[in-house]
C-alpha cells in the first residue's frame, strides 16, 4: 500500500461510521448476494446498508423526475439493481477499493439494454444519471460534514466531491458507449421493427397499409382483436409473460396471437378472437387460473374489429391496467385479471383523478374519513344503494346480520347529514369510486397518489418497509450517538 493510499484510507475512516436511518434487510437487496457479502466484508454492514438505503431514495427521485425511466414496477426494480450497484461502487471508490464492484456491471448493462429496447432517448438516460449523481453526492457530503472533524471538513468535502465527479464521469462515458453499441444492434433487429410498427399502428394507423403491416407482423390485422396488457413485479419474467399471453389468449379462443415486450416485466399482446363474442364464463376462469399460477397480472380490452379495433381494445386494456395499479397503490388486494368491461365506468370517472378525488370527498363529506369504521359504513351504504335498499341482499353480500346493515346505513346517513335520496346518483357514484379505488380518491390528491406508472415509492423501493428478517445481515436503526 502506498503512503498516499494509506493516507486516503485514514482520511476516509469516517465512512465506516455510516449507518442507515431505517431497517435494511440485505436479503432483500437488489445486489447479487455475493456482491453484497463482499461489500460488507470490505466496508462493514453499516456503510453498505447506508448505501442501499440511499440508493432507494435516489431511485425514487429519478423516477419522479424522469418517469420514462420507470414504466412498470419491474422496470423500477431493474433501475434499482443498477443504481444500487453504482452507489456501493461509489462507496468503494471513496474508501479506496474500487475493484469491489465493476464500473459498469451486468445490472447496469441490463438496464441500458432495457432503455434502448423501450426507445428511451440517451439524453433521458443521462438526465437520470445526473439526478442520481446530484442526490448521491449530496448525501455523501452531508455525512462528511457531520462525521469529519471541523478542521479537516473543507479539505475532505472538496476531495469527496472531486472523486465522485470523476467516478460519475467515467460511468457516464461507459454507459454512452454501451447505449450506442446496443442501439446499433437493436435498431436493425426484427423485434425492433415489429415494436416500432405496432407503436405506429397505435398512434396513427391511417397512413399504414393494413395488408403490408399484417405481413411484417405475421398477424392478420383485419380480424377481430382482444388486447391484453400483462405485467409482473419481477424484471426477470420476459419468457413467462410471453407464455402467459399466449395461454390466456388461447383460453379466450384466440386463433392467432401477437406479443410485443414494452418494458421489463411488461408486455402488450393481442389475440384474433371470434367476432360473435359468445365465449362463456369458463374462459375467464381459465384465464385467472393461468395468471395466478404464473404470478402475472393482466388487463383486457373489449374485442374490436380491424386496425381501429386493434387500437381501441389496447387503449381499453391500458385504462383497465391503470385502475388496477391505482387499486394496488391504495392498498387493495391485487386481482390477477381485470376486464375493461367490468371497470369501464370507474375508469372513465377516474380519468382526471384529482377531479374524481375532489368529487368523492365533496359528496361523502365525513364518510370519506380514514379508519375501518368509515370504510365499513361506506361499503355497506354502497351495497345498500346498489341492491335497491334490500337489507337481505346486502346482509348476504357482506356476510353480516340484517341488524348490522340497518345500523350501518343509519349511521352512514347521520355522518352524511342528509337524506339518501338527495343527490342519490352522485352519492352512489362517489361510493363506487371509493369502493374501487380507496385512498386514491379518498385522500387529498398529490402526484404520488396518481400511482404513476412504474413509480411506487412503497413496496420495492423503501428499505424501511422491508421488515422480514433474513439469514444474512440486517442493519437496524441506531441512535444518533451510535451513528456518530
Amino acid at each position: 500500500m502506498t503512503a498516499d493510499t494509506g493516507q486516503r484510507r485514514l482520511r476516509r475512516a469516517w465512512l465506516a461510521r455510516l449507518s442507515p436511518h431505517g431497517e435494511v434487510d440485505l436479503d432483500r437487496a437488489a445486489l447479487p448476494r455475493t456482491v453484497a457479502e463482499d461489500a460488507v466484508a470490505r466496508h462493514g454492514l453499516g456503510p453498505v446498508c447506508w448505501a442501499i438505503e440511499l440508493s432507494a431514495v435516489v431511485v425514487q427521485r429519478i423516477v419522479a423526475e424522469v418517469p420514462h425511466l420507470g414504466g412498470s414496477p419491474a422496470a423500477v426494480e431493474m433501475l434499482r439493481r443498477g443504481n444500487e450497484a453504482t452507489t456501493v461502487r461509489a462507496l468503494s471508490t471513496l474508501v479506496g477499493s474500487p475493484a469491489a464492484v465493476a464500473p459498469v456491471g451486468e445490472a447496469t448493462l441490463e438496464g441500458i439494454r432495457e432503455f434502448v429496447h423501450r426507445a428511451i432517448p440517451l439524453e433521458r438516460v443521462l438526465q437520470g444519471v445526473r439526478i442520481g449523481h446530484a442526490a448521491t453526492t449530496e448525501a455523501f457530503l452531508r455525512a462528511c460534514t457531520e462525521l469529519v472533524a471541523p478542521d479537516a471538513v473543507v479539505e475532505e468535502v472538496t476531495a469527496v466531491s472531486r472523486e465522485l465527479f470523476s467516478y460519475v464521469d467515467d460511468l457516464s462515458d461507459a454507459m454512452i458507449r454501451t447505449y450506442l453499441t446496443e442501439h446499433e444492434v437493436w435498431s436493425t433487429s426484427t423485434a425492433a421493427t415489429r415494436a416500432g410498427l405496432v407503436r405506429s399502428l397505435l398512434s396513427d394507423a391511417s397512413t399504414m397499409d393494413t395488408d403490408e403491416a399484417s405481413g411484417v407482423l405475421g398477424y392478420n390485422l383485419r380480424r377481430t382483436h382482444e388486447a391484453v396488457v400483462l405485467w409482473s413485479d419481477s424484471p426477470d419474467t420476459g419468457s413467462a409473460l410471453q407464455a402467459a399471453a399466449v395461454e390466456v389468449l388461447r383460453a379466450r379462443e384466440a386463433t392467432a396471437t401477437l406479443a410485443v415486450p414494452v418494458a421489463a416485466g411488461r408486455l402488450w399482446a393481442w389475440g384474433a378472437v371470434p367476432a360473435n363474442g359468445t365465449r362463456g364464463t369458463d374462459t375467464w376462469e381459465a384465464v385467472t387460473q393461468t395468471l395466478s399460477r404464473r404470478r402475472v397480472q393482466a388487463a383486457f380490452g373489449t374485442p374490436g374489429a380491424g386496425v381501429a379495433g386493434f387500437a381501441r381494445s389496447h387503449r381499453e386494456a391500458l385504462r383497465a391496467e391503470r385502475i388496477e395499479r391505482l387499486r394496488r397503490h391504495a392498498g387493495s388486494d391485487a386481482r390477477s385479471a381485470t376486464a375493461y368491461a367490468d371497470v369501464a365506468a370507474i375508469a372513465l370517472m377516474a380519468t382526471e383523478l384529482e377531479a374524481a378525488s375532489d368529487f368523492v370527498r365533496r359528496e361523502l363529506g365525513g364518510l370519506a374519513g380514514p379508519g375501518a369504521t368509515m370504510e365499513a359504513l361506506r361499503t355497506t351504504l354502497y351495497h345498500y344503494l346498489d341492491a335497491e335498499r334490500s337489507l337481505v341482499e346486502v346482509a348476504g353480500r357482506l356476510h353480516v346480520a340484517r341488524a348490522t346493515v340497518t345500523y350501518r346505513v343509519k349511521r352512514a346517513q347521520e355522518v352524511l347529514g342528509h337524506d339518501l335520496d338527495d343527490h342519490r346518483f352522485a352519492l352512489h357514484t362517489a361510493l363506487a369510486l371509493a369502493e374501487e379505488l380507496g385512498d386514491a380518491v379518498l385522500l387529498p390528491h398529490t402526484p404520488s397518489n396518481e400511482g404513476r406508472e412504474g413509480h411506487r415509492p412503497d413496496r420495492p423501493l423503501s428499505p424501511a418497509d422491508q421488515r422480514e428478517t433474513g439469514s444474512f445481515g440486517r442493519q437496524t436503526e441506531q441512535s444518533p450517538e451510535s451513528r456518530s
